[in-house]
């Protein structure tokens, strides 16, 4: 069987056309694929932001027409360049399992001592979304006092719009990470002058992995749809063997969180959706065209939840409350690894580190602290615990040997090693727990030295957050009911 796979002309869209074929071919090794890549209108027009062009699907619709006329049989788009609206000729087969949906940040190293003293930053970006939600979030993820955010338009392929950066006038430019692990990962030869100048700009650059709470991406960005003609039942069942649902189901939602205000490019508005074990997150930020604020990370637990209670009966209501330990610094000296890095305060008073060291946070309280001391964070683990990968290898051109900051009696987790840098000195006592049944714990230290000084608590109902605290909990013979964070718990179980 002979098959004509249609992409865009681009690098970037070749890759992906490429991978499309790989997998069809895994699962039919008989099939014979024919590529026919081609320019389409948002490929011609370089000059109007993309939100500014009235036509739907400017990078999607010539392939389409081309399906339609016999000219290909598929045709592979980035999903977050398919148009919400479908009109009913055509339809999408299948959907290869997502890439990193997260944005990317370089920033030149030559620019960042006057960006520094100036404490103004210019940003190549075309993307309102983008525009709107790092105006917020990069003031207080930046080591530096950054008072004035310039986000300037910015179009063509990636490697170009990694060569504009280098143009006076520009300081960082945002990307989708997908696009650049793509690109250095192509095993194709053809790709190697482009990986080589990719390399050398990295090498140049600072970069943070944008997370998915504080700038959540264009809905289905990172994933691949693959297209074909209603009527071509046949290459439905070849394609259903390369069809990821659990991609496709979220891919799906997010779009319909985009339609339901509007949908469109021109939108501020970011919308994610992960599938975890335990339930599915959604995050949600951006400023709708009526000037409505949005900002929402949930999580929908894979199990029932119980009913509300009364407030009275829930501790801890404040963050404060939590009070077990006094912590002790261990005096340590730091080796030169990729440090991971549980609460700000696991890195020692004073300590500085070179801008190359790769830093990970925790989650985003952890970034902030640690931006304030001057540390330049890569990213983080957006609270949902250490299995949650990284994903950064690709970038660092090499695999990483996480070293994780934390203390004394830590749980090794997610084969990192681990590296004290302080103590935990139980107090005699701790906060009064008289009535309460319904517990958010922060911490499996927290719980284990709250059960010490309160056995009866073990058969009341815990809750917690993902990852070390939920592993505790199970090891202790509780099985906890998960939420996102401690916030999310008090909205949606305290009566109100």
């Amino acid at each position: 069987m002979r098959l004509v796979l249609a992409a865009r002309r681009s690098e970037l869209a070749r890759i992906q056309a490429f991978q499309v074929g790989k997998a069809l071919t895994q699962v039919n090794p008989k099939l014979q694929i024919d590529y026919s890549f081609h320019e389409s209108l948002g490929d011609r027009n370089q000059n109007d932001p993309l939100w500014q062009m009235p036509e739907k699907g400017v990078f999607t619709q010539d392939l389409r027409e081309g399906l339609l006329a016999g000219r290909y049989d598929l045709a592979v788009h980035s999903w977050k360049d398919l148009a919400i609206e479908d009109d009913g000729t055509t339809e999408i087969a299948a959907t290869l399992p997502r890439a990193d949906m997260r944005d990317l940040l370089l920033v030149r190293a030559d620019r960042w001592q006057d960006v520094e003293a100036t404490g103004r930053l210019t940003v190549l970006t075309s993307s309102p979304r983008r525009s709107y939600n790092l105006n917020q979030f990069l003031r207080k993820a930046l080591p530096g006092d950054i008072k004035e955010l310039d986000f300037q338009p910015v179009r063509g392929n990636v490697p170009t719009r990694v060569r504009k950066m280098w143009q006076p006038g520009a300081d960082a430019l945002v990307v989708a990470k997908a696009a650049i692990d793509r690109l250095l990962q192509a095993s194709q030869t053809e790709f190697a002058e482009t990986q080589a100048a990719l390399r050398q700009a990295l090498a140049a650059c600072r970069w943070m992995v944008l997370p998915l709470r504080e700038n959540p991406t264009a809905p289905a960005q990172g994933a691949l749809a693959v297209e074909i003609k209603r009527d071509r039942a046949e290459l439905r069942e070849l394609l259903a063997l390369i069809n990821c649902g659990e991609t496709l189901d979220c891919v799906q939602r997010e779009r319909e969180i985009l339609s339901s205000y509007g949908g469109g490019c021109h939108q501020k508005i970011g919308a994610n959706v992960l599938s975890r074990p335990y339930g599915r997150i959604t995050f949600l930020h951006g400023l709708t065209d009526e000037g409505t604020v949005l900002s929402d990370a949930t999580l929908q637990s894979a199990e029932p939840r119980p009913d509300r209670v009364s407030p009275a009966e829930m501790w801890p209501l404040n963050r404060g409350e939590v009070d077990w330990f006094v912590r002790e610094s261990i005096s340590t000296s730091l080796p030169d690894a990729p440090l991971w890095i549980s609460k700000a305060d696991a890195l020692p008073e004073g300590k500085t580190l070179e801008p190359s060291r790769l830093v990970w946070a925790s989650g985003m309280k952890t970034w902030e602290r640690l931006a304030r001391r001057g540390i330049w964070v890569n990213g983080c683990a957006e609270g949902l615990g250490e299995h949650e990968p990284a994903g950064v290898e690709t970038l660092a051109d090499s695999s990483i040997d996480w070293l994780k900051l934390t203390h004394a009696d830590a749980p090794f987790a997610n084969g990192m090693r681990v590296l004290p840098t302080y103590r935990l000195i139980p107090k005699s006592d701790g906060p009064k727990l008289d009535g309460k049944r319904y517990f958010f714990w922060t911490s499996g230290s927290s719980f284990e030295r709250a059960l010490e000084l309160n056995p009866e608590i073990r058969s009341r109902l815990h809750f917690c957050g993902p990852g070390n605290t939920q592993e505790t909990l199970l090891r202790k013979g509780i099985t906890p009911h998960v939420f996102l964070d401690h916030g999310q718990w008090l909205r949606e179980m305290s009566i109100q």
